[in-house]
């Protein structure tokens, strides 16, 4: 299954963003040309890949500067051929959007506001199933899973996507494409409110999420479901250093967006890097906003871990746009940058040309 189908769709109607204007300032940020420079990319291993493919692309990519590749799907073959040519193999795994217990556990997927659970009525595209975090075997199963992928010699590290709750909120771009105006929190998108969560939040806050009259607008119970997230982020991550493996993650664009918009406080996860999906297309923004979302992450952030700016490259225009990118990503503090779609040669030789006077 592709990454996030639904929203790659949407950006078939994505208003070209624009560089900026000529003079207009940009935040800057003195960069440290000794400061050390990872680069990612997310791919799906392509089983028909002969070793000759392999040896070629990995070759590009190394030389390029590409330090790690998060692979969606488990290849030893693709994940060996990596390693061999000098690039980090990581595991990168859907969390909470799973549908695999769905027949067999269906009680452990989260309810929205109006009480319908996304085992049977999945919101917005049918793939969307979504475990609640606040039960303990959810966790459990999280932390054997990621125990298990982490136990094989050839993984190298493990990176979480779909790590929050369902958007409350799509990215302004998917509005049209939905025929949604998500201009407040609508209670078939809101979740979990099924009876684990109503419990534990009344045990924790000695309150009815029920008798609230606008449960959106209770900061204890968003900060109840922030906390969710954390706690099995965290578990998890626990496992992974048990492992002296590390452990990323592809998040929502700045902590803002990040809370308002799926509940998750990732400033907070206990991580060895972030990859925030600073998808401008997505919000209808310009290339520029890359390096105001960058810089609100390393400000939050405050050097717990290493911010990696994911870049969308279907959302730029050209090939200056996608410099311009990488140049707002490292001038506002981004420890590398992580491309997702396809990586063309061009692409690549931008990438080598900003980072070289960097430490790989």
């Amino acid at each position: 299954m592709n990454k996030r189908e639904f929203l790659k769709a949407g950006l078939l109607a994505t208003v070209a963003s624009q560089l900026p204007i000529k003079g207009q300032a940009s935040p800057v940020v003195v960069s440290n040309k000794k400061k050390v420079i990872k680069n990612w990319i997310w791919i799906n291993p392509n089983l028909k890949d002969t070793d000759d493919d392999l040896k070629t692309n990995y070759t590009a990519y190394k030389a390029a500067g590409i330090t790690g590749i998060f692979f969606e799907n488990d290849s030893e073959r693709h994940f060996r051929a990596a390693k061999a040519h000098g690039i980090e193999a990581h595991r990168w795994i859907w969390t909470f959007n799973r549908a695999e217990m769905v027949t067999e556990h269906p009680e452990w997927y989260s309810k929205n506001r109006n009480g319908d659970s996304c085992a049977d009525k999945p919101p917005y595209v049918k793939y969307y199933r979504w475990l609640c975090p606040s039960r303990p075997e959810v966790e459990k199963y999280l932390t054997d899973t990621v125990d298990k992928i982490l136990a094989k010699d050839y993984v190298d590290g493990i990176h979480l996507d779909y790590v929050r709750y369902c958007d409350v909120v799509l990215p302004v771009n998917l509005w049209d494409k939905y025929k949604i105006e998500q201009t407040k929190e609508l209670p078939e998108y809101d979740y979990c409110y099924c009876e684990v969560c109503q419990a534990k939040f009344k045990e924790h806050y000695n309150q009815d999420v029920k008798a609230i009259q606008y449960p959106e607008a209770s900061l204890s119970w968003r900060l109840f479901r922030y906390g969710n997230i954390i706690r099995v982020v965290n578990s998890i991550s626990a496992v992974a250093h048990q492992h002296k493996k590390p452990i990323t993650a592809a998040v929502f664009p700045t902590p803002e967006v990040a809370r308002r918009n799926v509940r998750q406080d990732w400033t907070n996860f206990k991580l060895d890097g972030v990859c925030p999906m600073i998808y401008h297309g997505f919000y209808k923004e310009g290339v520029s906003w890359i390096g105001d979302a960058v810089a609100e992450g390393i400000h939050f952030l405050a050097g717990k871990f290493p911010l990696y700016a994911g870049l969308y490259l279907s959302d730029f225009n050209n090939d200056e746009e996608v410099r311009s990118g990488i140049q707002y990503a490292l001038k506002n503090g981004a420890s590398g940058v992580s491309f997702f779609g396809r990586v063309t040669p061009s692409v690549l030789d931008i990438l080598k040309q900003e980072t070289s006077g960097f430490k790989a």
